[in-house]
């Protein structure tokens, strides 16, 4: 179910790199979790992220939810197609609800991700509890 070339994290964001670039979005298993989602705060771009921080929001019927950068870098295009319909998110999690491209800083931050495998047996222990 999840892609096996992204990166994941446990605040459920993934990570797509293409060589100095990473495709930021957050998993199935979130939009899920979220519900439909109604709204989208994007960030801007140039801004530039350090690793774990807050990225922006996303509104759902259910709740508020920060999205975190899973890497450091410079945000140099984000998702427009968001604004106007933020349901891509619940439609297409890891295609066209992607959220923004990061130009990344240091790809050693990518270790601290998880595999796809990792992230799957990541999410059966929070299925478990």
């Amino acid at each position: 179910m999840y892609p096996e070339n992204f990166y994941y994290t446990k605040d459920h964001e993934w990570i797509r790199v293409d060589g100095e670039k990473g495709v930021i979005g957050i998993t199935n298993y979130a939009q899920k979790e979220l519900g439909d989602i109604v709204y989208i705060e994007l960030p801007k771009i140039g801004r530039t992220l350090k690793f774990h921080e807050t990225i922006g929001t996303i509104e759902s019927v259910k709740a508020v939810s920060d999205i975190y950068s899973p890497v450091s870098g410079e945000i140099i295009e984000i998702n427009e197609n968001l604004k106007d319909s933020p349901e891509l998110i619940n439609n297409d999690p890891h295609g066209e609800g992607w959220i923004l491209v990061v130009k990344i800083k240091d790809k050693t931050e990518l270790k601290n991700l998880m595999s796809s495998l990792e992230y799957e047996k990541y999410l059966e222990g929070i299925v478990k509890k």
